[in-house]
């Protein structure tokens, strides 16, 4: 494209026809036609970004579809069983104007993690509201919790863990092992089974398609989760 300066006036002899109108260079028209050009390019990136992101919302290749409040939580489990595994890079968005978005600009990095079906022993949620826990527990019994299509986003995750069939260094949109996919050049590892004991995990959010929490308690506690 050619630059601003070939767009300026230059003094010029009359044409020979005695035609006083202005060459395709002189043209007011013109100049305008080649800015419209150059300000249409940004916006459309900014509307094909826009786009993307609804895609891949629509098709359940983003970890969250809400707003997170960007307060952090715990969730512990002396075990979990998970058939279907996967793992990607994530961004997640507070609403805007969010009195907890310190320095972050309102989003969090986290690494989303898919099990199509999973089951938790011993489950425990917490959060900290400042002087108290919300606590939540559920699976301490004989029954387990019980969660299909689960997704959680999180900033830490430890335990001991053993995969069969695991990929590592998938491109997240070529996952086949879980019914999610994640954005196309996003780094990914998935599995046929996941194993892990003594779970624990820092997130910012949760979402299943079923959770079923066998004998749910829910109070308030001076501490979190163990």
């Amino acid at each position: 494209m050619a630059s601003s300066s070939d767009h300026t006036p230059h003094p010029a002899s009359e044409p020979p026809d005695g035609d006083a109108a202005a060459t395709p260079a002189q043209s007011p028209e013109r100049r305008g036609r080649v800015r419209l050009r150059r300000a249409a390019v940004p916006a459309v990136v900014a509307v094909a970004g826009v786009a993307t992101l609804a895609i891949l919302t629509a098709q359940g290749a983003l970890g969250v579809q809400f707003a997170i409040s960007g307060m952090p939580f715990t969730v512990t489990a002396s075990s979990l069983d998970g058939t279907g595994f996967a793992q990607f890079g994530g961004l997640d968005n507070m609403a805007e104007g969010s009195p907890n978005e310190g320095d972050t600009g309102g989003q969090v990095l986290v690494v989303t993690s898919v099990i199509d079906d999973a089951t938790l022993t011993d489950l425990c949620q917490s959060v900290d509201l400042g002087g108290t826990n919300l606590l939540i527990k559920a699976g301490w019994g004989k029954e387990k919790v019980t969660a299909s299509n689960l997704t959680t986003d999180s900033t830490q995750l430890t335990g001991d863990a053993a995969f069969r069939n695991i990929e590592i260094g998938n491109d997240a949109s070529t996952l086949d092992k879980v019914r999610t996919k994640g954005p196309i050049g996003v780094f990914s590892q998935q599995a046929d089974t996941v194993h892990i004991d003594d779970l624990r995990q820092t997130n910012y959010a949760t979402t299943a398609a079923v959770f079923r929490l066998p004998g749910l308690k829910l109070g308030f506690s001076e501490s979190g989760c163990p």
